[in-house]
């Protein structure tokens, strides 16, 4: 099949990369993907439980995936903060801030996607330092937030992405810009076991067994209970980008985040945009085919 077709869709990636085993599937399927054109990807922080220079982890993991794919050089990186918000109103100045706000204000080159895979700590310093950007065509997916209503949660509380810049969350989801939002009940239902990562993603090249061999190595190291499976939880930020009709959303009225991570009605910002459901046959699979067809 010969795919001439050469429009692209500007994205940029905000990862916690080093933080599990599931942002690096995210990277690697975007990077394999013809039709985004990654204006960059920022490493971020993941909090402080596991090393005071998270930031720096996922710069590091960034880079060997970068290695491993022999794409050094070819995608810009821009460090993001190094730690949460201190308060709604103190940003934190960085590359990748920067580059959200270069990319936003470039008003000639139609609508820009920005994904989240880890704290919102980035995107708020950017609306902070240029509010001006929540008026572009600028959109923010995020993979964090608690479920909505009375739908039942498991995991830690506050939810993970949210606990790690509680203000920064506050920040973007008060400002006005677009927000489409993956909260954990809906990403938690995209695990893969390892059979299927043995068969379908280690056999291909050193990206893919690198892949396979962090999901077994991250549970072994972290997971309490025994587990032979793993979600690939930030993967629909990358389906999203890919095809926004793979999911199905419902409009959410302004809320904000209180202290404890949960959610309550405000009187600022725009509606968000929630994912109910998506479709996970669609992007695993493509992500798989394209792991096998970038293998030697």
């Amino acid at each position: 099949m010969n795919n001439d077709d050469r429009r692209r869709r500007r994205v940029i990636i905000d990862s916690d990369v080093a933080n599990e085993a599931d942002d690096q599937f995210a990277v690697v399927h975007a990077l394999l993907s013809p039709t985004l054109d990654i204006r960059g990807i920022i490493p971020a922080h993941f909090g402080t439980q596991r090393t005071r220079e998270s930031m720096r982890a996922s710069r590091d993991e960034l880079e060997r995936l970068l290695d491993l794919m022999d794409r050094t050089g070819t995608v810009p990186i821009a460090d993001g903060a190094p730690h949460a918000l201190a308060s709604r109103r103190e940003p934190i100045d960085s590359p990748g801030a920067r580059l959200i706000i270069d990319e936003a204000r470039r008003g000639d080159a139609g609508p820009l996607f920005v994904a989240f895979l880890g704290p919102l700590t980035d995107m708020a310093t950017a609306l902070l330092l240029a509010p001006d950007i929540a008026r572009t065509e600028t959109t923010v997916i995020w993979i964090g937030g608690p479920p909505y209503g009375d739908r039942e949660y498991a995991g830690t509380w506050p939810e993970f992405n949210l606990r790690n810049d509680i203000a920064a969350a506050n920040v973007v989801f008060g400002s006005g810009i677009a927000v489409w939002q993956v909260p954990s009940n809906i990403y938690r239902l995209t695990a893969v076991g390892y059979a299927e990562l043995r068969r379908r993603v280690e056999p291909h090249g050193a990206i893919g067994a690198h892949l396979a061999q962090g999901v077994v190595d991250f549970n072994t190291a972290h997971h309490p209970v025994p587990v032979e499976s793993r979600a690939l939880g930030d993967s629909p930020a990358i389906a999203l980008m890919l095809d926004p009709h793979s999911a199905s959303f419902r409009r959410q009225p302004p809320v904000r985040f209180t202290a404890n991570g949960a959610y309550e009605a405000a009187d600022v910002g725009g509606e968000i945009r929630v994912v109910e459901q998506i479709d996970v046959r669609f992007f695993l699979e493509d992500m798989f085919a394209k792991i096998a067809e970038f293998a030697p």
